[in-house]
């Protein structure tokens, strides 16, 4: 068995992350992606329960087509959405094919500091002897290529959705730069005050005791 992790940030709500997870085919990076079909959705105790059948393409390299010719693979995608805890929880199969190689994939989305992190895992198996280890190197392999193009079309459909969403943060951003670089120009300054006020104190001690010095130099002559 085989074991892959892969962790992607996406600078958005969960929220907003949870509501384009049900639109995000299609998209220009999903073209593995032929069709999706919801079988079951309901909801129990508060949560959202939802199974979906995906049908993906599934090129192979040369060695790999003398175990099998299809051109496409179903998958089996089962989803727990709980809005108040805020978690949403995938967990996908492939149907057939499993004894040459069988992909279990979990991704759970959860919000950090106003973005949403998804925290994806495989397990890889394969059954073919003596090419074992080469199919799961494989599986690696396209898992990896597919996680990022899995993030790179869920990032076109949040855009696409949430336009605003961006925008707002890059001016967010530029105002927080704005604020700590004048900040840390008045804190440049602060020494420089300082050290005027300390010279102009003195100054004022210095001539205030020469003043003194005179007055008491005249009452003596005085006296």
């Amino acid at each position: 068995m085989s074991r892959c992790e892969t962790i992607t940030v996406f600078n958005y709500t969960w929220n907003q992350v949870a509501s384009a997870f049900w639109n995000r085919y299609p998209n220009p990076s999903s073209s593995h992606v032929l069709t999706e079909d919801t079988i079951v959705r309901e909801v129990r105790n508060g949560k959202l329960y939802t199974r979906r059948i995906l049908s993906k393409t599934n090129p192979v390299p040369k060695w790999g087509e003398r175990f099998y010719e299809a051109k496409s693979v179903k998958i089996v995608e089962d989803s727990e959405l709980d809005p108040k805890r805020k978690t949403l929880r995938t967990f996908t199969r492939n149907i057939g094919f499993k004894k040459i190689m069988s992909v279990d994939e979990t991704v759970e989305y959860i919000e950090e500091n106003g973005k949403t992190i998804a925290k994806r895992s495989a397990f890889i198996t394969s059954q073919v002897f003596g090419f074992s280890r080469a199919i799961r190197a494989f599986g690696v392999e396209r898992f990896k290529s597919n996680c990022n193009k899995t993030a790179n079309g869920f990032n076109y459909i949040l855009a696409r959705m949430f336009p605003h969403h961006l925008k707002s943060l890059e001016l967010n951003s530029h105002l927080s730069n704005h604020q700590h670089a004048l900040t840390n120009s008045q804190s440049d300054h602060k020494p420089a005050k300082m050290e005027r006020l300390k010279n102009a104190t003195k100054s004022i001690y210095n001539f205030s005791k020469a003043q003194a010095m005179k007055l008491t130099q005249m009452f003596s002559v005085k006296n």
